[in-house]
């Protein structure tokens, strides 16, 4: 299960619904070890596409080292879809190569019902798992069904 606070659920869906219609893609850090993210690295799509999203290397290389020096790793990698739902295609499997992530998709084809599903993907096996997002400073929370 992804447990994620709902500013940061906000933000992939603003960046998202920003770069529509292209994909965007970015990551959620959290502390080494751990499985909830606590801030959003809004990253370039060097294919500028609709249909594939690719980090820029150099980029991407700067912000693993920006976590490494943090003690952290990507706890969430996500991208949206801009006409689909948001389930992971055959290129996204093949191409999620850290098992301990939880893979964000955000369908953006609609702009009145933006959909956010999260997957698991080893081995190029999709498993959608549920989402509960921490609201605010109450605390309180609700899954994304």
């Amino acid at each position: 299960m992804l447990k994620i606070r709902q500013h940061l659920v906000d933000a992939m869906v603003a960046h998202c619904s920003a770069e529509h219609p292209i994909e965007a893609c970015g990551v959620l850090p959290g502390p080494i070890g751990g499985d909830i993210p606590d801030r959003i690295v809004p990253m370039v799509n060097t294919e500028r596409s609709s249909v594939l999203y690719r980090f820029d290397p150099d980029e991407q290389l700067a912000v693993w080292t920006r976590m490494a020096t943090q003690r952290e790793w990507p706890v969430v990698i996500y991208h949206s879809h801009t006409g689909s739902r948001a389930y992971p295609s055959k290129t996204d499997a093949v191409f999620a190569t850290l098992p301990e992530a939880h893979y964000v998709v955000v369908s953006t084809r609609d702009p009145e019902a933006v959909e956010v599903r999260s997957f698991r993907i080893v081995g190029g096996e999709v498993e959608e798992e549920p989402v509960e997002v921490e609201a605010g400073r109450s605390g309180a929370r609700r899954r994304i069904d």
